[in-house]
């Protein structure tokens, strides 16, 4: 199908005409203590010009002997074309525009399955019913960007909404797509009126300057283009991305489920996404959903193999030059804390300008405003602000305003050391995590039941479904920074097993939302047959011990006075594991089992926590003044 935009360029050329100056001012950004202002002739949304194209790829991902061409809407300041003006862009990309299938747990994969076994059938999803209208893709992030001078930049990722190709969660194409666009943008590649056609359009009006932002998958698409080491995108902004698929749905050789989507898969994700041409959706369900995803995906096994190595964008971070801003939360059990800090991790160290910000809550919540500001205003419009010099970690304290983050030298805080615990017995009831145990202490049994889900487990004061370990009451707040983790000696019964981790803060407080909770620390997931490679499974022998080994989720949080921290050991998850049918047993070798703690000021700061808070001195009292003479 052909689209003309002869109505929208009449009425921009009208629009332009009446509002040019008349003194001819020239409306430019403007700049105040490293800040890109609102410029009042920018703000008038009434008169942005908005218009869309379809910009050509490098790839032909619907196999119809054509490169696809990606959707893309503009949204910039008339002054871009009545006076000339060059500007800035922040592009925004996604699959989700254009509208999501109605899916829900019927149409997830039932997670009623033993281990090792061939998975259920599934019920489809329903085909996505696109909407939207030209020649707006999103208005999304328009009113932040375009008052301070920027062009707001929206695409739809391959095979959703009016772009061409098919989805492919995390494939190739789904990089090359927006590299596509900034080319476009950089005068690199072609653009045209149609999706067909062959009139061009140029991004005359782009300085060649670009930054990416967006939450979750939205901002796992800035990372996937930053990938790929194109030249003019210079600083990304991603927001609780995932940044790896087999991370996402998988966890150390175990099948795990995102937080809140139980049963959710890789092919899932496809089809709550495909919202593109109708006509090339059977193709692509039979190539990239049956053929591809449904052939490597492995739910038997949830081993980590190339179908998964191609999705995980640390894999790819060599070519990566840009300068980066991240934000998380801690208690985001949906794309879970450790996907941002890998790449962090990562980008320092290849040099690259990084930042992290990070709160308490869960899924999503950008950074501050002024951080965002000050981070595109030096790597877009290239004013000098000493954004590289700022604090490298921001840090929302609990209870503290979002906006408001406490600045740190780094992430984890510098003065974190990891402090080895262990256990000292107790079940079916409680145990004692210590620094010390004296003695041996044995071994002691949990028997897996899903029904059972981790709050109640850990409420609980006495149950054979879980092992728990317990600390003495804290008289101090205790900081702890960064990633904690754990050796489990233990035996089985069967050849497989799950095993599940929490690390919570108990008096349990409810919470309404139970996915930010104050009393989850942190959590992990392993799969013991992938003791020794996520690569390849090994199945257990009944009876024999082994030694499992693995990081659980980074966190930064100050666990107050008065709360005990318990190490709870169990199997099935009920909110993101498998459901094997309840009876397997675990043994855990106490004496060959430890957990590791990151403590800000290390065994210190442990030891200090437990000891009764120095008295504070009373104010010396003042020397009494002398009396006055008396008057006369």
């Amino acid at each position: 199908m052909k689209y003309s935009l002869a109505i929208l360029f009449s009425w921009v050329f009208l629009a332009s005409a009446s509002m040019v100056q008349a003194d001819d001012n020239r409306a430019v950004p403007v700049f105040k203590d490293g800040e890109a202002q609102e410029v009042e002739a920018f703000k008038d949304s009434d008169f942005w010009l908005r218009h869309d194209l379809w910009v050509e790829t490098e790839f032909d991902s619907d196999d119809d002997g054509k490169l696809d061409r990606m959707h893309v809407s503009v949204t910039r300041p008339r002054q871009t074309e009545t006076e000339g003006l060059k500007l800035p862009v922040v592009y925004v990309t996604s699959p989700y525009f254009a509208g999501t299938s109605p899916s829900n747990s019927e149409h997830m994969w039932d997670p009623h399955q033993e281990l090792g076994a061939d998975p259920p059938e599934r019920k489809l999803s329903p085909e996505v019913e696109r909407r939207g209208m030209r020649p707006i893709i999103s208005k999304s992030h328009a009113n932040e960007w375009v008052p301070r001078g920027y062009i707001v930049v929206h695409s739809s990722s391959p095979g959703t909404g009016l772009s061409e190709g098919c989805p492919t969660v995390g494939g190739e194409n789904e990089s090359l797509a927006p590299k596509a666009v900034i080319d476009w943008l950089c005068g690199r590649a072609n653009g045209y009126t149609t999706v067909d056609g062959f009139d061009r359009v140029t991004a005359g009006w782009c300085t060649g300057k670009i930054g990416m932002t967006g939450t979750s998958y939205n901002g796992t698409l800035p990372l996937a283009a930053a990938t790929t080491g194109v030249e003019g995108l210079e600083a990304i902004i991603p927001i609780a991305p995932n940044t790896s698929y087999y991370h996402y749905y998988r966890s150390n050789g175990l099948v795990r489920h995102p937080g809140g989507y139980m049963g959710e898969d890789i092919d899932c994700l496809y089809e709550f996404i495909h919202s593109g041409d109708e006509a090339m959706r059977e193709h692509c369900n039979e190539c990239i959903r049956e053929e591809l995803f449904h052939m490597n995906m492995d739910r038997k096994t949830g081993d980590y193999n190339d179908f998964w190595a191609s999705r995980d964008y640390l894999n790819k971070m060599d070519s990566m030059k840009c300068a980066l801003l991240m934000a998380h939360g801690f208690n985001d059990w949906n794309v879970v804390p450790e996907h941002s800090l890998r790449i962090i991790d990562a980008a320092r160290d290849r040099g690259l300008p990084v930042q992290v910000y990070y709160h308490q809550g869960g899924h999503g919540g950008p950074p501050p405003m002024k951080m965002m500001n000050r981070w595109f205003t030096r790597y877009l419009h290239g004013v000098e602000n000493g954004v590289e010099n700022d604090p490298r970690a921001w840090i929302v304290r609990e209870h503290d305003d979002r906006e408001k983050p406490t600045p740190y030298e780094s992430y984890p805080n510098p003065a974190a050391k990891m402090v080895e615990l262990h256990l000292k017995k107790g079940a079916p009831e409680q145990g004692e995590l210590l620094l010390k145990v004296k003695g041996k202490q044995g071994k002691e049994k949990l028997i897996d039941n899903y029904s059972f889900n981790g709050e109640s487990l850990a409420r609980a004061e006495w149950t054979e479904h879980r092992l728990i370990y317990l600390t003495p009451k804290l008289k101090q707040p205790l900081h702890l920074s960064g990633t904690a983790t754990i050796k489990v000696r233990m035996a089985c019964d069967r050849e497989a097993a799950n095993l599940s981790v929490w690390v919570v803060s108990l008096p349990w407080e409810s919470n309404r939302d139970r996915r930010i909770t104050d009393n989850i620390i942190t959590r992990g997931w392993a799969d013991p047959q992938n003791r020794h490679s996520i690569t390849e499974s090994e199945p257990l022998e009944p009876g024999k011990f082994v030694d499992v080994e693995f990081a659980l989720q980074p966190d930064d949080q100050v666990i107050p006075a008065g709360q005990q921290i318990g190490l709870m050991i169990f199997s099935s998850d009920q909110d993101f594991t498998l459901w094997p049918k309840p009876g397997t047993e675990i043994t855990v070798d106490l004496d060959r089992t430890s957990f590791k703690l990151p403590v800000v000021d290390g065994k210190q700061g442990w030891q200090r926590a437990f000891k009764d808070p120095e008295p504070e001195e009373a104010p010396a009292e003042e020397a009494p003044a002398e009396e006055a003479p008396a008057q006369e």
